[in-house]
């Protein structure tokens, strides 16, 4: 009974010491974190192994995930993976659907990704294309007459309204001159008129007695008018007008307009064709239904070609990110305390392990021991 007491009692004291070690072995990785020094000198095994490998482990780490995890051979079986495809295709299809729903204004996205003032910028932005493009034009045109700057068809245009323009000023002034506000003008006119004259005036009003004499002129300038020489007169007049302005240079046109007024007229026909107000103010949704059809047919090609793009493209992508330097620079910025969570998070319950097996290990040896020291004695 004795003798069984004495191995237990080896057993015992055996694997608390094999437990221990393995424990403070463990312990020793990570601890102390910084070297420790008696009267001068470095304690031995301080600091720990991982805290004075520290950057050699950030080196090993970033070598191993370059060489041995993210290959390029690895990331192009996965790009090529048609799972994969699915993956990419699906986020695709989810992320455009998500803007062809929204029902947030085009105002309101721009804002939301931090694209302030957007609107009064695209008008500033058109104004300038605008004003850029007019210079540009007149630039390039300076001297040329603008008979040349108008096609056929323009001019066949021009000279059909012609006819169409002097019948109307005839049938507007007929229309003006027979209602009161005209009759009262016409008045005032040859009132103004005939005082202007003096004595002459009063020899025109004597000689017609008490007619007035806007009851003689209205009709004979309505009788004008109406006249078809009149309509042909004006006709005449305007197609003269346009052939001396056709061959005016776009110079004089420039100067005889004002290049301020005409920059004015054309910005003015550009917000009416495009409103920016009411771009920003429509739905993006709304503003991207008519591409709806035509997106879901291009999604799945451009995938496709966007991750045959990548497969291609994946040695030199790998090589500019340097990917072994960001792991390395990663785990150097690492706390000790960091990486030591890192690792025994990985691998606490084999360090666990280790220690009993140490324990293990270490009683059998005492049995061992105390079996032999039985023999001897």
């Amino acid at each position: 009974m004795e003798q069984f007491i004495t191995i237990i009692i080896m057993a015992v004291i055996g694997a608390v010491i094999g437990g221990v070690t393995n424990h403070l072995a463990i312990k020793m990785l990570f601890h102390p974190y910084e070297a420790k020094y008696l009267f001068r000198k470095r304690i031995p095994f301080t600091p720990g192994l991982i805290p004075k490998r520290r950057d050699e482990l950030a080196v090993q780490l970033g070598k191993t995930v370059v060489d041995h995890l993210l290959t390029p051979e690895s990331l192009k079986r996965k790009l090529k993976d048609p799972a994969f495809h699915q993956i990419l295709l699906r986020m695709a299809n989810d992320g455009l659907e998500k803007v062809f729903t929204t029902k947030q204004t085009l105002a309101e996205v721009l804002d939301a990704i931090g694209i302030k003032e957007a609107q009064d910028k695209t008008k500033n932005a058109v104004r300038k294309l605008v004003e850029k493009k007019y210079i540009e034009f007149m630039t390039s045109k300076s001297g040329e007459s603008l008979s040349s700057l108008l096609t056929e068809g323009t001019k066949q245009k021009v000279d059909q309204v012609i006819p169409v323009i002097a019948k109307q000023i005839c049938e507007k002034a007929v229309e003006y001159f027979e209602s009161e506000e005209g009759k009262r003008r016409l008045e005032r006119m040859i009132d103004d008129f005939l005082m202007k004259k003096g004595m002459l005036g009063n020899m025109i009003q004597m000689f017609l007695g008490n007619t007035k004499v806007i009851d003689k002129v209205q009709p004979e300038i309505i009788k004008f008018f109406k006249h078809e020489g009149t309509s042909e007169l004006f006709e005449s007049l305007i197609e003269k007008e346009w052939k001396k302005l056709q061959e005016k240079t776009v110079d004089e046109a420039e100067e005889f307009i004002g290049r301020e007024t005409m920059l004015e007229g054309i910005q003015s026909i550009v917000d009416r064709t495009i409103s920016v107000d009411t771009l920003f103010a429509k739905p993006v949704s709304e503003l991207v239904a008519p591409a709806h059809s035509y997106v879901q047919k291009v999604v799945p090609v451009v995938v496709e070609k966007a991750g045959d793009f990548l497969v291609e493209r994946i040695d030199s992508l790998m090589s500019q990110l340097k990917l072994e330097d960001i792991v390395r620079e990663q785990v150097e910025s690492f706390s000790v305390e960091r990486i030591e969570e890192l690792i025994l998070g990985i691998s606490k319950r084999e360090f666990k392990m280790i220690t009993y097996l140490g324990a293990l290990l270490g009683g059998i040896i005492g049995v061992v021991q105390g079996v032999i020291a039985l023999f001897i004695a």
